[in-house]
C-alpha cells in the first residue's frame, strides 16, 4: 500500500494528542469475499475509567490532484466502502477521513461536496501537516 505524503504528520498529530497508534496500516479481512481493505491508521484513546476506551480508523488524504471534485469522488467510494467494512466487523470502530486544512477551505467552494458529507454524516479530521497537530475533529 502506498502511504499518503502526509501520513507521517498525520500519525504523529494523533500521538500528541493522546492517541495509541494500533495498526499502521487498520486491515480489514473479508474472509468471505478474500479481500483485504487497508485503512491508513487504528488508533486508541483511554477515556474516563467509566467509559472504557474509544477506537478510531483513520484513511488520510492530501486532495493534491488538479480537479477537487474529481478527487473527492474517488475518496468517496473508498470511505463508504471503509465505513460498510467497519460497521460490520467492528462496529465500535470510527471512522474518520483526514483531510489537510487547505482542503477543507477548498471544500466552502463546493456545496455538492459538502451536502453529501452532511447527507453521508463523513466524519472529518482535520490536520495542518506542517506544525503535525489535528486542527479539527468535524463529526
Amino acid at each position: 500500500m502506498a502511504r499518503d505524503i502526509f501520513h507521517e504528520a498525520v500519525r504523529e498529530a494523533l500521538e500528541k494528542e493522546g492517541w495509541h497508534i494500533t495498526h499502521d496500516p487498520y486491515t480489514l479481512k473479508d474472509k468471505k469475499q478474500k479481500i483485504d481493505y487497508e485503512i491508513d491508521l487504528g488508533a486508541e484513546q483511554l477515556l474516563e475509567a467509566e467509559k472504557g476506551v474509544e477506537k478510531i480508523a483513520v484513511e488520510i488524504k492530501t486532495f493534491t490532484k488538479p480537479s477537487f471534485p474529481n478527487e473527492f469522488h474517488g475518496i468517496l467510494g473508498q470511505y463508504l466502502t471503509y465505513l460498510e467494512g467497519l460497521n460490520e466487523f467492528e462496529p465500535d470502530r470510527v471512522l474518520y477521513l483526514a483531510i489537510p486544512l487547505f482542503a477543507q477551505i477548498k471544500l466552502q467552494n463546493h456545496p455538492f461536496i459538502l451536502r453529501i458529507i452532511k447527507k453521508y454524516n463523513i466524519k472529518l479530521l482535520i490536520y495542518n501537516a506542517q506544525h503535525k497537530i489535528v486542527v479539527s475533529w468535524e463529526k
